[in-house]
């Protein structure tokens, strides 16, 4: 179904009543789709494991990253608090010679590869299951959602569906492409996998590949920056694929991109408008940045797109998102 480009607040509502999981698992849940990932799926995904060769699906943390400063958020500022200097000139005070160094980093929660938590993001001033926004989150923190409850729980059969691949050009969708329930169907067909209850599902465009290729120093006219990456135009998924995310019963699912969904939005007049879906009303955990390039390479070669991955937050009280390192085993 074709979106109404003039109606936004309609279609947020019509997918917003569609796919609500509002007390789908109690009035007290702090998990949302989390509930679909299960033990089952766990021991499901830790027999994937065959050959031990393992892959970091996380971008960099450092100055040199993407943010632009929107809505304050800035790249890692890395300190030291100790060095190898100290230690040599004897300033740390130390007995029988030993020395050590120690750092400390400065960063919003959600500056590279991270976490959208289920306090990020509200619909008409209501949080996910339904609670009012000002009793969840308070300059303390999100006091009910906190990502630190979502610690334990995010590892289990992780799918790569790499769209960029089967649908793209040279392994790339264009910025602004918008992925449908139907390319998300015909790359998992390609790929021979299924996907389903509890996965959590990679999905790769190929637009951090291009911008990886612009930033790098041979690239002509490059000039080394980012670019657009952090807000502008990207490929990503339609919003007409909220009833797939609904219906799927995934446990959660991530992108290469800044923003998980098309930007341009497929509205005249909105901003992020699945994520007023997915979050508040699905449940949906989101990720955004991921680099899943060197992993799409070794798919690519093995023919599989099914493997164990480990992607926990860090159970940081109250917060509304987190930077994850996943790890994907094969």
């Amino acid at each position: 179904m074709t979106p109404d480009r003039t109606d936004p607040a309609g279609s947020i509502a019509r997918a917003a009543k569609a796919c609500s999981n509002w007390n789908r698992w109690g009035e007290d849940d702090v998990l949302g789709t989390l509930n679909f990932l299960d033990e089952a799926k766990r021991r499901e995904g830790a027999a994937l494991v065959r050959r031990g060769v393992s892959f970091s699906l996380s971008q960099r943390f450092d100055i040199d990253g993407p943010q632009k400063g929107w809505r304050r958020r800035t790249n890692p500022v890395h300190t030291m608090l100790d060095t190898g200097t100290d230690a040599a000139l004897g300033n740390q005070g130390l007995p029988h010679g030993i020395g050590g160094a120690d750092d400390v980093i400065a960063m919003p929660l959600q500056c590279s590869t991270q976490w959208d938590g289920l306090g990020h993001i509200f619909d008409h001033g209501r949080a996910w299951n339904g609670r009012a926004a000002e009793q969840v989150v308070t300059s303390d923190g999100d006091l009910v959602t906190g990502i630190e409850h979502m610690a334990p729980h995010v590892a289990g059969r992780g799918v790569l569906l790499d769209v960029g691949r089967v649908v793209g050009e040279g392994g790339e969708l264009p910025d602004g492409f918008a992925i449908t329930e139907e390319h998300l169907a015909a790359t998992a067909e390609a790929h021979g996998v299924r996907v389903g209850r509890g996965d959590i599902v990679l999905v790769r465009t190929g637009q951090l590949s291009r911008v990886r290729r612009r930033r790098s120093p041979h690239a002509e006219g490059s000039g080394g920056g980012w670019g657009d990456y952090a807000g502008g135009p990207a490929p990503g998924l339609s919003f007409t694929t909220a009833g797939w995310l609904h219906g799927s019963e995934i446990a959660a699912i991530a992108t290469d991109t800044w923003g998980f969904e098309v930007r341009p939005n497929e509205f005249e007049h909105a901003f992020q408008p699945l994520h007023q879906v997915a979050i508040p009303h699905i449940g949906l955990l989101i990720g955004e940045m991921w680099d899943p390039d060197a992993l799409a390479e070794d798919c690519a070669a093995d023919g599989e797109y099914a493997f164990w991955l480990t992607a926990a937050p860090l159970p940081i009280t109250g917060a509304v998102g987190s930077p994850v390192n996943p790890i994907a085993v094969k």
